[in-house]
């Protein structure tokens, strides 16, 4: 019988595929970082065991989080869905609200993920109290089944109006359809998402099925290929609330998986804040691809059950809050036709890559620009298949940027790093100061494989005194996996004023949403060491169409405690009292979590330190910054002295990424091994 001691984390970027193992009792740590397989990520999650060493019969746990369900939602790679709904109400996934792809001009197109002759019509009809108007038609739904059985449809929905306050219609209709389709591919709206508006119900209940088929295939997949190399435990997939899941019972809510990636990283930030004492932070995890930026407040990262993944695509699950944009190592730069500078949001990939990779790439990118001035070492770039010159990268990009701009290749490199930057910037104002969070009073938390390149440059721009660098900022994400615990999330909704309830009503539905979770946990079978819940409320003032979420204590707030609350958090937003008005209750809110074992983070920082800061330099190359060009040492991050202190500038090298230290900067490491850089003003 072999020896379960490893925990491993697998996170799929559209770049890479990273790995973290450890074994929390004798704190062994195994790393890997393999190019992402775009078309299958199941050979490049393989690969990343491979590479890592890691046997498969010898693991404890894997915990994978993949951007399958995101990729197949923006590509439009998903199955054919049906959907049978409510009679009249066949548009209602297409006239979505008052909005428009454009905000000037009447431009812009909309394909709805489910077509119109996909659609079908039922006599039924409940009303918004619950009451039955026009009974179910179940010879009308076995008729409908079967069109879209014969139409190709591989996934149905069935979505009737106001079914979460009266799910019964719903229930009945599922079970016919199930009796009569092939596969378990069957969504059920109210059972995905029990919250009111039906566009962005229904919605969500399509985008559930329209990946269902396409995740579940996916991990069956690699379920066998791990069960045939021994594992014989349970694979865990990351899901987008920042908690995880049994693999076997993902796919019936397959949307929860949408943004699993980013939230998993912002996990570990959380994590790692705890540790260190940061517990007030702005997470930034810039990649291959994109760049995503969130917020956590107390160690607890937001949480928002309102993403828009593009337009008219609103996925109304709770999700931990992430603004990502198109500002990735890979972003291609470009130059308009007006005669602008452009950063992103296209992208150069895994393949091709930048031109640097020497796949055939011939588009300068934010990699290419950090490597010919200086920033990154030529010799120690990752996934490399035909070296080029540095003189090549720098013919592409004056001949592609310089040129149209009138720039030689360095100053147009540095052109491409001052637009990147201020995108970025603009990123971090978004979840800090556009919501009212001064970005003073948090830490910059900078990981993924570029993050640390431009952190100190972004902490500059918006006054944020430190940037807290971990151990291993290039796999961050899948140190997320690891530490992850498992989560699920319930709503309800009660759309009722206060002064109709009572305490009874609240804290039934609570006791409720948190005998579900924990059953389901206990279903699950993985080990954990404390339930813990969190529980929420969407409320408004009555006549508001916009709801604000707001934290419960304890499911026995009742009334007056709800009321007390929500006024200090409209006053904590706003600024203003209404008291005149009356508060109305839109939904109650549960989080179950099981609390996984800790791990340590020490172990990941490495024991082979040199006893002196000189005896960690590599070596000092010519590397550019805002105030010009600088002679500026280079030092392996993992020989650093445990009690390293020094100024910048510095260029702090290791296996998983690079961080520049801009000149004045002050560096020091705590005892866990995270870099704490002291922003020169």
């Amino acid at each position: 019988m072999p020896d379960h001691a490893l925990t491993v984390g697998i996170d799929v970027g559209g770049t890479f595929t990273d790995l973290l193992a450890i074994d929390p009792a004798t704190n062994r740590v195994l790393l890997a970082k393999v190019p992402t397989t775009v078309d299958n990520q199941a050979i490049g999650f393989m690969a990343a065991l491979a590479a890592a060493g890691a046997d498969p019969a010898a693991l404890q746990a894997v915990v994978h989080g993949t951007t399958t369900t995101t990729n197949a939602l923006l590509e439009r790679k998903i199955a054919r869905v049906g959907l049978i709904t409510t009679r009249g109400f066949r548009d209602v996934l297409e006239l979505g609200r008052r909005t428009r792809p454009q905000p000037y001009g009447l431009r812009g197109t909309f394909v709805p993920l489910i077509s119109r002759e996909h659609r079908m019509e039922v006599p039924e009809r409940m009303d918004a109290d619950g009451q039955v108007v026009v009974p179910l038609d179940e010879a009308a739904v076995a008729a409908a089944t079967r069109t879209l059985l014969a139409q190709g449809c591989e996934a149905i929905v069935i979505h009737f109006l106001h079914s979460y306050i009266n799910p019964a219609h719903e229930r009945r209709a599922a079970a016919i359809v199930r009796g009569l389709w092939p596969n378990p591919y069957v969504t059920a709206g109210h059972a995905i998402l029990s919250e009111y508006r039906e566009y962005e119900r229904g919605v969500t209940a399509a985008v559930n099925a329209s990946v269902q088929p396409v995740l579940d295939r996916y991990l069956s997949r690699l379920r066998r290929e791990l069960s045939a190399r021994g594992f014989d435990r349970d694979l865990l997939v990351m899901q987008g609330n920042g908690g995880t899941i049994s693999s076997r019972l993902i796919a019936d809510a397959a949307v929860n998986t949408v943004m699993s990636g980013p939230a998993s990283g912002v996990m570990a930030a959380a994590y790692t804040g705890r540790a260190s004492g940061h517990r007030h932070l702005v997470t930034y995890d810039m990649g291959g691809t994109s760049t995503d930026v969130g917020l956590i407040e107390d160690a607890v990262p937001k949480v928002s059950g309102e993403l828009e993944l593009e337009y008219a695509m609103p996925i109304h699950v709770p999700m931990v809050d992430v603004h990502t944009i198109g500002a990735g190592g890979g972003s291609i730069a470009s130059v308009d036709a007006a005669g602008m500078l452009r950063v992103g949001p296209e992208s150069a990939g895994a393949r091709p890559g930048p031109i640097c990779y020497g796949r055939g790439g011939a588009e300068p990118t934010i990699t290419d620009a950090n490597l010919i001035l200086g920033r990154l070492d030529p010799g120690r770039l990752l996934g490399v298949d035909h070296p080029v010159t540095l003189d090549h990268v720098r013919g592409l990009i004056e001949s592609r940027v310089g040129a149209r701009l009138g720039l030689d290749a360095e100053v147009a490199a540095a052109a491409i790093l001052r637009v990147a930057n201020d995108r970025m910037a603009g990123a971090i104002r978004l979840v800090s100061l556009s919501r009212g969070h001064d970005p003073r009073d948090f830490a910059l938390f900078a990981f993924g494989g570029a993050g640390p390149l431009h952190a100190t440059a972004l902490a500059r721009e918006l006054a944020i005194p430190t940037v807290l660098v971990p151990a291993r900022p290039g796999i961050t994400n899948a140190l997320g996996c690891v530490v992850a615990d498992l989560r699920h999330d319930y709503v309800r909704t009660v759309n009722r004023p206060l002064s109709a309830l009572d305490d009874a009503t609240v804290a039934r539905i609570y006791a409720e949403q948190t005998a579900e979770g924990e059953a389901t946990i206990a279903r699950e079978g993985v080990p954990v060491r404390a339930l813990r819940h969190v529980l929420s409320a969407d409320m408004q003032f009555q006549g508001q169409s916009h709801i604000l979420s707001v934290a419960v204590d304890s499911p026995a707030i009742g009334i007056e405690g709800l009321r007390k609350a929500f006024a200090a958090a409209y006053w904590r937003r706003f600024g203003i009292e209404l008291p005149e008005i009356a508060p109305v209750l839109v939904n109650l809110h549960s989080a179950v979590i099981g609390e996984r074992p800790a791990i340590s983070l020490a172990a990941l920082a490495g024991t082979d330190r040199a006893p002196t800061l000189t005896a960690a330099q590599t070596g000092e190359r010519r590397v550019w910054f805002t105030d010009g060009w600088h002679q500026t040492p280079i030092y392996a991050r993992e020989r650093l002295p445990r009690d390293a202190a020094f100024e910048g500038s510095a260029i702090l090298e290791q296996l998983d990424c690079t961080t520049v230290v801009e000149p004045g900067d002050q560096v020091t490491q705590d005892e866990i091994g995270n870099l704490l850089i002291a922003v020169r003003a």
